[in-house]
């Protein structure tokens, strides 16, 4: 008969998500993921194969989460611009007040793992498929609602979008101040809902 686990493997992938994000996948060590999660080494190999194993359970457990808080912030029927400032705001603020300035998991994994690791690559590459996803539903409505022209290009300004949330974060991991990557949040969405194009 199999051994029933002791452990609540939920628990042990958010206490990994917090070692990887703070050290990256290289700088991780098995002992790291023990100590943090308090589970034995067999049991976690066990529970997870691997290392790696336990690393694609903590970054699509972050991914879904980041998705969902993204989408969530996207809802409601306020003037596409509005909206993303609060979303693109939102991601500046939590951002400047991370006091260890992690970054973006999903970036850092982007960064650190790519493109030797596969697995990685296709959590990372959904992941941003998601968030894009849900930026061109607000554009397109904006676009339908003369928010935007006729022709906007909305799947090209939703990944400029994302590219930008992932910029922030790469920004303020790097230190820069609330005032600064505010600064870069208006200049992107007076590009976006510029009203007079024919200026550019």
């Amino acid at each position: 008969m199999a051994r029933t686990r002791e452990f609540d493997t939920d628990a042990v992938v958010d206490d990994a998500i917090g070692v990887f994000w703070r050290k990256g996948y290289a700088a991780t060590s098995i002992q790291d993921l023990v100590e943090a999660t308090g589970v034995g080494r067999g049991s976690l190999y066990a529970a997870f194969g691997s290392k790696d194993g336990l690393y694609e359970a903590a970054l699509v457990r972050y991914a879904e989460r980041a998705a969902s808080d993204i989408a969530a912030r996207l809802e409601g029927a306020a003037p596409a611009c509005e909206v993303l400032r609060d979303l693109l705001l939102h991601v500046v603020d939590a951002t400047v007040a991370d006091p260890g300035r992690r970054g973006c998991l999903i970036t850092n994994a982007a960064t650190e793992r790519l493109p030797d690791d596969p697995v990685a690559a296709r959590v990372v590459g959904r992941a941003l498929d998601r968030n894009a996803m849900s930026v061109t539903a607000v554009l397109r409505r904006a676009r339908e609602r003369g928010e935007l022209p006729p022709d906007a290009d909305v799947t090209a300004m939703a990944d400029l979008v994302v590219t930008m949330i992932q910029g922030l974060r790469v920004q303020g991991k790097a230190g820069a101040d609330r005032r600064r990557l505010a600064a870069v949040v208006d200049v992107t969405l007076s590009v976006l809902f510029v009203q007079d194009r024919s200026s550019l």
